[in-house]
């Protein structure tokens, strides 16, 4: 029997923070470092950086929904960002830094919008849940240096989540946890 794989695409800011916790769950096959919402064909790091293609840093999951659904993906996705920040996630500004969750079918843009509703409803946050949800554009993987880069370079990783503020904010508002 062949496993049903599905993607969820989803920008939380700086995509090196945002690998770590979906690849360590079960059923998740692999997570991709890239960019994606933006105009310019196969953009580099560089000219995404430079606010001129539209795009945002995101990460693309292939999962297997009946190990890890989607609706778990959309609730670990809510504890990796700041939800309320139109201006990017963090130390990091400018619009390819900012949140968004790329649904690939009505599904998906359902569950998303009933999350997105609960988050805001649930008043964890004072401030209004500013994450789009809108639909899956064209995915471009990013440089290879970014892909798994928690894992190639662990200390600048953990200093990068520290500085940036984004591990700080993720305890006080989720708790204790190592996901970062």
């Amino acid at each position: 029997m062949t496993k049903q794989l599905e993607k969820a695409t989803f920008a939380g800011g700086c995509f090196w923070c945002m690998v770590k916790p979906f690849d360590e769950q079960p059923g998740i096959e692999s997570v991709i470092s890239g960019y994606t919402g933006g105009t310019k064909e196969n953009p580099t790091y560089k000219e995404v950086c430079s606010e001129t293609t539209g795009h945002y840093e995101a990460v693309q999951i292939t999962f297997d929904p009946s190990v890890y659904p989607y609706e778990k993906l959309i609730e670990l996705f809510w504890q990796q960002i700041d939800p309320t920040d139109p201006g990017g996630q963090f130390y990091d500004r400018g619009s390819s830094y900012q949140t968004a969750i790329f649904y690939h079918d009505e599904n998906q843009r359902e569950i998303a919008e009933a999350s997105k509703v609960k988050l805001q409803e649930s008043g964890k946050f004072s401030k209004a849940i500013v994450t789009p949800i809108i639909p899956a554009q064209t995915f471009y993987q990013a440089e290879t240096y970014h892909q798994h880069y928690y894992k190639k370079q662990p200390e600048h990783y953990e200093r990068y989540s520290i500085g940036s503020g984004r591990k700080s904010f993720l305890q006080h508002h989720w708790g204790e946890k190592d996901e970062q």
